[in-house]
């Protein structure tokens, strides 16, 4: 992971130092019907200097960053695996893992949902807290700000290692997302944790589409049960139909062999969660047919992702007569409802991997339902990748949840 420089640093150190909630407790929402809890470990505990120790791995060992670093790290904290029940694709119980973070203060604190963005191996899930990880050295940092931290692993790591990830599938994003919530809030409740019931929610690409798809489920469907306060969503693709549409027919000039191994991860997803198993000669020409079905996801594909596809499978899509995998997309379209969080969308305008299109068609959908400039802000900078964008996302959100 690219280390920051030393302004960056000095801004985001300041902006952490900013980062103090309010004590104010509100009510319990009402809980969960069942519990959904099956265990929980402790995986270590940190001291203040091992966390100084591991933000080093994300930000540096320049001495700017220890000298601000003491300021914002104000706690030890503990750091729990919790197993728990959850739904499969097929809606059957399945049991899931996630890492729960928890600073050791009798102060009330709020909790962030964190959703993680795409990895691809088993090691890098969060429950394993591996000094490489992206929570290990980034959350932990600001956990010890007195913040909880809930991160779901997702279906098909962890505990549920055996399935299949069921890449940016919005419902099993979702839903293991909010059970990790409710188990992280019945441990809370049995260890006399001082939870002050606000929830914050956030993630970044695969983690902002399953933020938003997290935010939309609990709005609709469960908005008694948590007190969301406040969500960031970082470079989502929120509009599933019209960016498969897009790689489908537009040719990409200089295409990303690793951005195409992700599209292809969404799109042999969707094949299989949605019963249509169509074989990968029935999608692609030839060597790509023969390639994928042998790799699957591994396979290599250097051209536009356009390029790969028969054209009997890009007229279905494009002029609307697919109708089964056209509902499978718009089953994963989620930017166009109306969110009463207060949140801020982020992303950059040079995107190579996700398309700035996807935030741009979930604002002015948003705005079109009536979502006021207060309770919906949109980040959208020019000149940033998918990459550098995360910079602008973190400390946005940092300083936007500290207001909450």
């Amino acid at each position: 992971m690219k280390k920051l420089g030393l302004h960056s640093i000095s801004t985001l150190l300041l902006l952490l130092s900013l980062f103090v909630f309010s004590c104010k407790t509100s009510s319990d929402p009402s809980p969960a019907s069942t519990s959904v809890l099956v265990s929980s470990t402790l995986v270590t505990k940190m001291t203040k200097a091992q966390i100084l120790d591991a933000g080093k791995v994300l930000y540096g060992s320049n001495p700017l960053f220890s000298l601000y670093a003491g300021s914002v790290i104000k706690s030890n904290i503990k750091v729990y695996r919790i197993v728990y029940n959850t739904t499969n694709v097929d809606k059957a119980t399945i049991k899931a893992s996630g890492l729960l973070i928890v600073p050791d203060t009798t102060l009330a604190m709020p909790l962030v949902s964190y959703q993680h963005g795409t990895i691809t191996s088993d090691a890098q899930a969060p429950s394993y807290f591996a000094p490489s990880g992206e929570v290990y050295s980034g959350v932990s940092f600001i956990a010890s700000s007195n913040y909880i931290f809930s991160c779901p692993d997702y279906l098909g790591y962890g505990e549920s290692k055996t399935v299949d990830h069921p890449y940016q599938h919005r419902e099993t994003l979702a839903q293991a997302s909010l059970d990790m919530l409710r188990a992280s809030k019945e441990f809370l409740a049995s260890q006399g944790v001082n939870w002050n019931k606000k929830v914050m929610l956030t993630g970044y690409s695969e983690g902002g589409f399953a933020t938003m798809a997290l935010q939309k489920k609990i709005e609709e469907q469960y908005a008694s049960e948590f007190n969301l306060v406040a969500s960031t969503c970082g470079a989502g693709a929120y509009n599933t139909t019209q960016t498969t549409k897009d790689l489908l027919t537009v040719t990409n000039a200089q295409p990303l062999a690793s951005a195409n191994s992700l599209y292809l991860w969404v799109l042999t997803t969707y094949n299989r969660v949605y019963g249509l198993n169509r074989a990968m000669t029935a999608i692609f020409k030839e060597p790509y047919a023969s390639d994928i079905t042998a790799k699957g996801i591994a396979a290599t594909i250097s051209v536009s992702f356009n390029k790969i596809f028969l054209d009997t499978f890009v007229k279905g899509v494009t002029d609307n007569t697919d109708t089964a995998f056209l509902t499978a997309l718009k089953d994963n379209d989620i930017y166009d409802w109306k969110p009463t969080t207060p949140m801020i969308l982020y992303h950059g305008k040079a995107d190579e991997v996700v398309s700035v299109k996807n935030t741009e068609a979930a604002q002015a959908a948003m705005k079109a339902r009536g979502v006021t400039d207060a309770n919906l802000q949109v980040v959208i900078n020019d000149g940033k990748t998918h990459a550098s964008m995360i910079q602008d996302y973190l400390l946005g959100t940092y300083l936007f949840f500290s207001s909450k």
